[in-house]
């Protein structure tokens, strides 16, 4: 994992803790010589862990719509920013350069850069390890709702086992390290009851 894309919010949320764990990481990773690759934005959970990447010496790639330059604020302090047209164009973008994901609090954008990522996996587009920081019980519900999905036949256990979850820096890494993808097809197979 030399590259690992950083989903994450362009705000950073009530909590103190959800910034002081975006910059945690941010430092773990660049003492990793890990390059993080990011929204591209310089505020909120985005700006707290480039910030912090780039206090290492660390290094930095933002992948930002034309649009949200402004919206955003592009984050001119990292060594390349790409800009793409839209949001598909980002999120295709980041899975072409990098090795593995992390998911830190956010909002609509980082579920759904989650969920393309996951479905990338499931459909095994792709194996990378699919990582979520965990910080403040902040995806319990998201991870019940995965739960969910399997006890009702929506989600085979395999896939959900894809999203490697801790509150833990390290015990994350070592998980994402550790990850095998899974070989199954997507589609859960059940008997209709009559």
């Amino acid at each position: 994992m030399k590259k690992i894309a950083v989903f994450c919010g362009a705000s950073i949320g009530f909590n103190p803790v959800y910034a002081q764990s975006a910059h945690d990481l941010g430092v773990f990773l660049a003492q990793k010589d890990i390059e993080i690759i990011f929204g591209g934005g310089k505020f909120g959970m985005m700006g707290a862990i480039a910030d912090a990447v780039l206090q290492e010496s660390g290094k930095v790639t933002g992948v930002i719509p034309d649009f949200l330059k402004l919206e955003e604020i592009e984050h001119t302090g990292v060594q390349k920013m790409i800009t793409g047209q839209n949001m598909s164009d980002r999120k295709m973008t980041i899975s072409k350069i990098v090795d593995a994901y992390i998911a830190l609090p956010g909002g609509f954008g980082t579920l759904d850069e989650l969920m393309e990522a996951l479905t990338l996996g499931q459909l095994q587009i792709e194996h990378k390890p699919i990582g979520v920081l965990n910080t403040n019980g902040f995806f319990d519900p998201l991870i019940a709702q995965f739960d969910l999905m399997v006890k009702e036949g929506f989600l085979k256990p395999e896939n959900r086992n894809m999203v490697l979850v801790s509150d833990d820096i390290e015990k994350l890494y070592k998980l994402m390290q550790n990850y095998e993808a899974p070989k199954v097809s997507k589609v859960v197979h059940t008997v209709a009851s009559k």
